[in-house]
């Protein structure tokens, strides 16, 4: 067992009735970062000092916020909006762009044309085995035409749902937007889907038609995919045609009568090609997303929503400039894909694809990356800063990092200790993370960093521009100091237009327990120095003899010691304490489970947290049920632990995790 004669349990971030966490400022802007940031450009534009003074503004007067964020993005109108928004249906169901005719390929390709971007890089790519390849502007451009023409040879056009099984491949961004140039609804799906996942969402779309390739390489084997795409196109009765990418040259059935070799149907394609006329408000994607109960809801968006939110985001947040490269490791199927790829396009900067494991061949690789492309803008999980540290320093010294401006990070909340070796390990307290937590509803963020104000470990900046975000009590009231849930009072233009095809599920969900009031299902805080925390799902939230505290204030205390890689935190039902803890740790390399580290475990909540929150039970597991975002699905481990039936687990990288957890009593 590893020890460590100085271990003492760190403060975690606590979820209490009242919040105490305050905690230092670690990173404060320099000049040269309020200088040269796209958020001041903007804000001296419109004669704005302060970011307060923008956030009132851009909450108060939302049309005018977001008449000026279509105009500082460039975004361009084949026909203009007569109104930014209307609200006649109500808060829950707004219009935007009104009358406007549009199509988001032409800002994310077709304006650069015959511009000095048209020469610059769009995407960098690099696979697991470290082939290398490049597209600019022009070439992607000129790709996209091909498989739009190749989509409309087979009878594809407007409005026809298409989805996406594919890894993070160049070709993965070609279909994407050539079936937005066509005027088609993107379904993009994660690449690590098995057959009902794929069927329950392509049907629920009544999709036309997939892109998917013969196999994946992951960790050096091939992971086949178009045999899975078979098996969901049978029970797929609208699915009339499979465009398939020989990737790694994997053995597969090819069925003429509906399945097209992608070299065969686009690469002999014409390069030219119409742009799709399009209301502005027309459905460009449906993002599905796993919910606690029932089938994946399908967050509808459109073309000048979730592009204009995802570049709004990366330019005042994570500050990207033209010429920059931002690589955020993500699938297409977490909204965070779509994200990277419309948001870098429409800011006209250069994004970086790596279709492999983050950690493999060895623990180095991500850095090498940096190092190898020069990224300026690194998004990761603090999942993946949790594993990478267990390697500890060794990794990182090797490499130059010093192209790295920001890291960005999301997907859930961090502990202080994870947080605290990226910034001061890997980033010399020199870069700043800027933490980002929204949702696929959302087109991004609530709350963000930015390069204007300063940080503390694990916190957010404040709500992103636009957003009217607030903390509220059980009574609907406003707080600060306290946890509350997590809401937005206003509309902002990256919000869903609903559930597709369940517009009841969708009021039910956000808008039906404060009248006019989005409820985001996150517990947050703001604490007096006007910083905000979020704190985790409301759902995930324990209480235990009266006491509400959340998942991440055990697993804090757990992850600090140097035994423990990952935890997990759920309640039990008690029959006097109503719950009562039970933690699942995943030890790092070389340290073997034993029962007198389970006891240190146990003691070091109990001094951290109180005697009443000890622990009933540690249990040390492999691995812990994780989204391809890298959320831990504290819900499913539960439901395990329980022999309850743990809902919808497509969205998970790992199912076999909830298989060990069921066993580990």
């Amino acid at each position: 067992m590893v020890t460590d004669s100085n271990f003492k349990p760190i403060e975690a971030c606590p979820l209490k009735e009242t919040f105490e966490f305050g905690g230092e400022i670690v990173w404060r802007p320099t000049p040269e970062h309020v200088k040269n940031a796209n958020l001041t450009r903007f804000m001296e534009q419109h004669n704005i000092d302060s970011f307060d003074e923008l956030l009132k503004r851009s909450t108060e007067d939302v049309s005018w916020f977001t008449d000026a964020v279509l105009k500082f993005l460039d975004i361009r109108f084949y026909e203009p909006y007569t109104n930014v928004v209307d609200l006649s249906r109500g808060i829950a169901w707004p219009k935007w762009c009104v009358d406007a005719k549009m199509n988001i390929v032409h800002n994310c390709l077709d304006k650069y044309i015959g511009t000095e971007v048209e020469k610059r890089n769009a995407l960098i790519w690099e696979g697991e085995d470290g082939t290398t390849r490049l597209m600019t502007y022009g070439e992607l451009y000129r790709e996209v035409n091909k498989a739009a023409n190749g989509l409309r040879s087979i009878g594809l056009g407007c409005g026809d749902p298409i989805g996406i099984y594919m890894p993070m491949v160049p070709e993965t961004v070609v279909a994407l937007l050539a079936i937005a140039k066509i005027g088609g609804v993107i379904l993009p799906l994660f690449s690590g889907f098995g057959v009902d996942a794929i069927v329950e969402r392509l049907s629920d779309a009544d999709t036309k038609a997939l892109f998917t390739v013969d196999g994946a390489v992951r960790r050096g084997s091939i992971i086949p995919m178009k045999p899975v795409a078979d098996e969901a196109a049978k029970r797929i009765p609208t699915l009339k045609h499979m465009i398939v990418l020989n990737l790694s040259d994997a053995s597969i059935h090819i069925d003429s009568r509906h399945d097209h070799w992608w070299e065969e149907l686009i690469t002999n394609q014409p390069a030219t090609a119409s742009t799709e006329i399009t209301d502005a408000e027309s459905p460009l994607m449906i993002i599905y997303t796993s919910g606690t109960t029932g089938l994946a809801k399908g967050a509808v968006h459109t073309h000048c929503g979730f592009p204009v939110k995802s570049a709004q985001d990366m330019s005042f947040g994570t500050d990207l400039h033209k010429g920059e490269t931002i690589w955020w490791n993500s699938d297409l199927g977490w909204m965070m894909g779509p994200w990277l790829i419309f948001g870098s396009l429409i800011l006209g900067g250069t994004f970086l694809l790596y279709d492999g494991a983050p950690d493999y061949p060895g623990p180095g690789r991500m850095w090498e990356i940096v190092e190898k492309h020069k990224i300026s803008i690194l998004g990761v999980s603090p999942t993946l800063i949790r594993l990478l540290m267990t390697h500890g320093e060794d990794p990182v010294r090797p490499h130059d990092l010093s192209s790295l401006r920001y890291f960005g990070s999301t997907g859930e909340p961090w502990n202080p200790n994870p947080w605290m070796w990226l910034f001061e390990t890997v980033g010399k307290k020199r870069i700043p993370i800027i933490n980002y937590s929204g949702g696929t509803e959302i087109s991004g963020g609530i709350v963000m960093g930015n390069p204007l104000l300063p940080l503390k470990a694990c916190a957010f900046s404040g709500p992103c521009p636009g957003i009217a975000a607030d903390v509220f009590d059980e009574d609907g009231k406003s707080i600060r100091n306290k946890v509350g849930e997590l809401v937005i009072k206003s509309p902002w233009i990256g919000m869903t237009r609903g559930f597709w095809k369940n517009p009841k599920r969708y009021e039910n969900t956000y808008w039906s327990r404060w009248e006019n009031v989005w409820v985001h299902g996150d517990f947050a805080a703001i604490d007096s120095d006007g910083l905000w925390y979020i704190l985790g799902r409301s759902d995930d939230i324990i209480k235990v003899a009266g006491k509400r505290f959340g998942p991440a204030e055990a697993e804090s205390v757990l992850v600090s010691h140097p035994a423990v890689a990952e935890a997990a935190t759920i309640g039990v039902p008690h029959e006097i304490k109503l719950n009562e803890l039970v933690v699942f740790c995943v030890l790092v390399p070389g340290v073997e489970p034993s029962e007198e580290l389970r006891k240190e475990l146990k003691q070091s909540v109990a001094i951290a947290m109180g005697k009443p929150l000890t622990p009933k039970a540690v249990l040390f597991v492999s691995d812990l049920p994780k989204t391809r975002n890298a959320k831990v699905m504290r819900r499913m481990i539960r439901a395990a632990y329980l022999g309850e039936d743990p809902g919808d687990t497509s969205s998970l990288v790992n199912p076999d995790a909830v298989e060990e957890i069921r066993r580990a009593k």
